[in-house]
């Protein structure tokens, strides 16, 4: 028997042919942060750096029997949901959630993979976002969201934010423990990462921003906070740790074709300033 063991983290997200999103693009992260990570499929999608032809969601059951089949066999120290593409996808993985309840789950709000071969359904995207809210934040420890995203919610009404303070604590009176901001506005020409934790603490870092033409800047910090949570780490320590493991990935992102950058999932350390 080896003497060796490496914490695990469980991932549901769609697999992207490139690269530079989803469970392959995961896996390398929490390779490159000492975890082991195992992959739950939501989704096949057909794409380049430029553009994506289709999605092709798999079933509900389907993900509910990866799941269950690989957590009844290993243990696992945090759990990663990424994007997911029916309200059924939804509820599948939150009826897993529920079950290891006990098990820190890390809820990326980023752009949702819907189906591209029907045509857009306006009620189908509202049913997606509508089914996360209500089912994934409840359970979520630490909601990873973008600043812009959230206020984008916020004006379109998709959250109801009277009678709090602020966005961040919305989500949390839906149900999320803590929420990290990345790139919330602070004054003109001025951002910040802002992590909210229970009790409305407040902890905020300066924000770098991503290179143009850069391929998913919130998946990489929601896959190193998973991470960094499976090491045993805080939520603040995990959180800043995690924005800086991003910052140093996309600052090395590279363009291997005619679209978007991809971050390097493995970044190489930067010598230290003399």
């Amino acid at each position: 028997m080896s003497k060796y063991s490496l914490p695990i983290a469980l991932i549901f997200g769609p697999f992207d042919p490139t690269g530079s999103d989803g469970l392959p693009a995961d896996a390398v992260t929490c390779a490159a942060l000492g975890v082991h990570a195992l992959s739950v499929l939501t989704a096949v999608t057909t794409q380049d750096t430029a553009d994506t032809e289709s999605v092709v969601p798999c079933r509900a059951e389907q993900i509910d029997d990866q799941a269950r089949c690989v957590l009844e066999d290993m243990s696992v120290q945090a759990i990663k949901v990424g994007a997911l593409s029916s309200a059924e996808a939804v509820s599948a993985v939150a009826q897993v959630a529920a079950d290891y309840s006990q098990v820190p789950l890390v809820l990326h709000l980023g752009a949702q993979a819907v189906d591209s071969e029907e045509p857009p359904e306006d009620d189908g995207a509202e049913d997606l976002v509508g089914a996360t809210i209500e089912l994934l934040v409840p359970q979520a420890h630490v909601v990873v969201m973008e600043a812009r995203r959230l206020a984008q919610w916020v004006t379109e009404d998709v959250i109801e934010v009277s009678g709090q303070t602020a966005a961040p604590q919305a989500l949390q009176a839906i149900g999320a423990d803590w929420v990290l901001l990345t790139g919330s506005p602070q004054r003109p020409g001025h951002r910040v990462n802002v992590l909210v934790g229970p009790d409305s603490e407040t902890i905020t870092w300066p924000w770098v921003a991503p290179p143009d033409r850069v391929r998913d800047a919130g998946g990489i910090v929601a896959t190193a906070l998973a991470a960094l949570l499976a090491q045993g780490l805080s939520v603040p320590e995990a959180a800043r740790a995690a924005c800086t493991h991003a910052a140093l990935a996309l600052e090395q992102s590279f363009a291997p074709g005619m679209g978007q950058r991809i971050a390097a999932r493995m970044p190489t350390p930067m010598p230290a300033k003399s």
